[in-house]
């Protein structure tokens, strides 16, 4: 077997055939293979064999057929209808004319060589089970499956694939110009794939046509038997237009919205509830109506009570409370005297501080003190207008902005709306939500608020706007000039004393399934938790501490190892929250010279800031570290050409700068600082390096310097001072023209505290560095 193979192999060698001259017969956009008959009309004389060749456009295909003339029928033209039949390819050589002007032209031809069937065999059956395929998708009866089984000649079934109307020419001639019989199968087998992939996706296509058309139908017939059905019950279209209809007419609508409303209730009317818009219609009407407009708040004007109900949530907090008072009050005269608000008589209250202080909170103890309902709308990380004023309703899915759905879950037009983080607003590509607000915080502009969804008129003057921010700086300007700021500076430590046992402690105590008799804790130990576990301007940290405090004890007592009632000591606190968290360290770090104890501002409160000076031979110069930002470093630079300027005044030898450089830190060296108020510190920390004298651990100051030694004035200054408070300090040294803000500090801070207003940096250094020089250690 295996040498009859490759004989067979051998035998399937090709060979080439002797040159016969044929005549010549073109077919524009045609091709005839082996086998296949063809009628022309032509006059063929005397010839019974003629060479058919295709031609595409201008350019004729590289190989032909020469085909026999089985029959030849006269016309009543004059002319000849021929019956041809393909007999076997060949390929084209030199051409000439005969005497008769016929293109006559010398054909190699090439009868097909039959290759072994070890080669073919696995190529015919994958070729005809595709072409059944084909046929039984294109609804063949069973004879054109049964014709192509029946061929046996491997040459003739790839053939039979010219015979497809799916083929382009292109692919035709193709396949026609190649001469070996397994690679010609190959190719006759990859374009038939190919039409049953494309037939496979028609097929596919048309069923889901066909399924959505059938669909529809059905829906189509269903709508229509639930409209029989409701007409039946008496609820047709016409009763779901007459609740709407009766909806707005209760709605008290101002006459602008109930024309927009009753227009689109006729289009409703008009266009049926078959139609796709007929549902984004009837969800406008629903946004339209659920919009409170004719309804409002009973307002309590009672100023008094105001504030019994604001001292009842919130200790502390005397400016806002004073501010939300006035506004009350200026309401009730207005009221009593008859003067109707004018647009400009509103009112937008923002209140800036840092985390935790209780901003949130305040409002809902305004809207309480009020009467009103509250709302909050968090607009923290917002990028997007149409958060504001919603999307338009040209967009799928559109949706109103958050004021109106603020004003329909409120359930009335006058409520408390909190603007939470303010400052915190985004802007990218989709619109900047900041300016959007600024119609909504003009009280001369809101009465006409328009979102883009309703696209009507929407009355804001009547509700009380309450924004919260951590940074006023971070708000955009033209919104902040519509605003009035109210600033949370933070608790005092009798503060958060207060706010501890009256609020944080019950609450925690709940939290933590405990009853109020099963534990208690004494306020010294209070005061420890708040001193030496939190160092914040609010209280969040602080009631941490007590949830942890709690815990330990509710696990104590149900695991049965304590019994209540349960009183904490200072045993308990050390092993419920480990060891302190905040260490006093002015009186350490300032022992030396060299070391300022400087008070600054961040966006979570006041802190202390502890400036460090140093000097070491070298060619002179300063060098800064501590992650200083530009007005920082040049507060540095002045503060060395200061003393530097001014050394025989402050008592320093001029000779000690020469061949020595400076180096001045600020520690927390991972966190960016910058701002001018820490000039005095600088110069301090340089003046107690060079004269050996060091800082009193009890001070601390803040305040800007210039070269000629004048302190100017700083922002902060109550944040700042109860930071020093909290950090141990009994003294501050602060700018003469800052000596007013001492007026809002409250009383006990003002008691415990000695202030040193200065105007001159002399001042600063008589007052903050110890009378005796002290020795460095090298």
């Amino acid at each position: 077997m295996f040498i009859q193979s490759i004989v067979d192999i051998i035998n399937y060698m090709p060979m080439v055939d002797a040159m016969t001259r044929l005549r010549l017969v073109s077919l524009d956009d045609t091709v005839v293979f082996p086998g296949m008959p063809v009628t022309l009309s032509f006059d063929a004389g005397a010839d019974t064999r003629v060479f058919l060749i295709p031609r595409q456009g201008a350019k004729y295909a590289k190989a032909g057929v020469v085909a026999e003339i089985t029959e030849r029928v006269q016309l009543a033209g004059r002319g000849f209808a021929l019956t041809l039949m393909g007999l076997h390819r060949g390929v084209p050589g030199a051409a000439q004319t005969d005497r008769d002007g016929r293109l006559r032209v010398d054909v190699e031809e090439r009868p097909d060589v039959i290759p072994p069937p070890a080669l073919t065999h696995e190529l015919e059956r994958q070729y005809r089970a595709v072409v059944e395929e084909i046929l039984e998708l294109r609804g063949d009866d069973g004879r054109l499956s049964a014709f192509v089984r029946s061929i046996t000649n491997t040459g003739a079934l790839a053939d039979t694939a010219g015979y497809s109307p799916d083929l382009t020419i292109a692919q035709k001639i193709e396949l026609l110009e190649t001469f070996d019989v397994v690679e010609r199968l190959k190719l006759a087998l990859k374009l038939q794939q190919e039409r049953l992939t494309e037939l496979h996706l028609r097929r596919r296509i048309r069923d889901e046509v066909e399924s959505g058309a059938q669909k529809q139908q059905r829906e189509y017939l269903l709508r229509r038997q639930m409209d029989a059905i409701r007409k039946e019950l008496g609820e047709s279209d016409g009763s779901v237009i007459e609740e709407y209809r009766k909806k707005i007419a209760e709605a008290q609508m101002p006459e602008a919205v109930q024309k927009q409303a009753e227009h689109e209730l006729a289009r409703l009317e008009r266009m049926g509830d078959q139609n796709a818009e007929a549902s984004m219609i009837r969800t406008y009407l629903d946004w339209l109506l659920a919009v409170p407009w004719s309804k409002r708040s009973e307002e309590r004007l009672d100023p008094k009570h105001a504030r019994q109900v604001l001292d009842e949530d919130h200790a502390g907090l005397d400016d806002v409370k004073r501010r939300i008072t006035e506004y009350l009050a200026v309401r009730k005269l207005r009221a009593e005297r008859g003067l109707s608000d004018t647009r400009r008589s509103g009112a937008i209250l923002t209140l800036v501080g840092p985390p935790g202080t209780g901003k949130t909170s305040v409002g809902e103890s305004i809207a309480r003190a009020t009467g009103r309902k509250f709302v909050r709308m968090s607009l923290g990380g917002v990028r997007d207008e149409a958060e504001i004023r919603g999307h338009r309703r040209t967009y799928i899915g559109a949706l109103p902005g958050r004021l109106v759905r603020a004003l329909r879950d409120a359930g009335t037009m006058n409520p408390v709306i909190m603007l939470d983080e303010v400052d915190k607003l985004g802007a990218d590509w989709r619109g900047d939500p900041s300016a959007a607000l600024l119609e909504v915080l003009d009280p001369a502009q809101n009465h006409a608020f328009q979102d883009h969804y309703l696209d009507v008129e929407l009355d804001l003057s009547h509700v009380l706007f309450i924004a919260t921010a951590n940074v006023a700086e971070m708000i955009p300007a033209p919104l902040l000039d519509r605003m009035e700021i109210i600033r949370f500076d933070g608790y005092t430590t009798d503060e958060k004393l207060t706010i501890a046992r009256g609020y944080l402690w019950p609450r925690q105590i709940e939290r933590n399934g405990l009853r109020m008799d099963e534990v208690t804790i004494d306020d010294s130990l209070l005061r420890l938790v708040t001193t030496d576990y939190t160092r914040e301007a609010g209280v969040r940290q602080l009631e941490r501490e007590l949830g942890t405090l709690l815990r330990k004890t509710a696990t104590a007592i149900a695991s049965g190892d304590r019994q209540p009632p349960v009183i904490i000591d200072a045993v308990a606190v050390r092993e419920a929250l480990g060891r302190a968290k905040v260490h006093h360290e002015a009186a350490a770090r300032t022992s030396v010279p060299g070391v300022a104890t400087g008070l600054a501002v961040t966006g979570t409160g006041g802190d202390v800031l502890f400036v460090e000076a140093a000097s070491m031979a070298g060619r002179g110069g300063l060098v800064l570290t501590g992650q200083l930002g530009d007005v920082m470093r040049e507060s540095a630079r002045i503060a060395l050409s200061y003393v530097e300027s001014h050394a025989a005044e402050v008592g320093i030898d001029e000779r000690v700068f020469e061949g020595r450089e400076f180096h001045v830190h600020v520690p927390a060296g991972a966190i960016p600082k910058d701002g001018p108020s820490a000039g005095i510190t600088m110069v301090t920390a340089l003046a107690s390096l060079l004269t050996g004298r060091p800082v009193k651990s009890t001070v601390g100051m803040t305040g800007e310097v210039t070269l000629q030694g004048r302190v100017l004035p700083i922002g902060g200054l109550k944040q700042k001072v109860m930071a020093a408070q909290a950090a141990g300090l009994t003294e501050v040294i602060l700018p003469e023209r800052n000596e007013p803000d001492l007026d809002d500090l409250p009383a006990e801070v003002r008691i415990q505290m000695h202030f040193h207003p200065v105007k001159s940096i002399e001042e600063v250094l008589a007052l903050a560095l110890e009378a005796t020089a002290v020795e460095m250690v090298a």
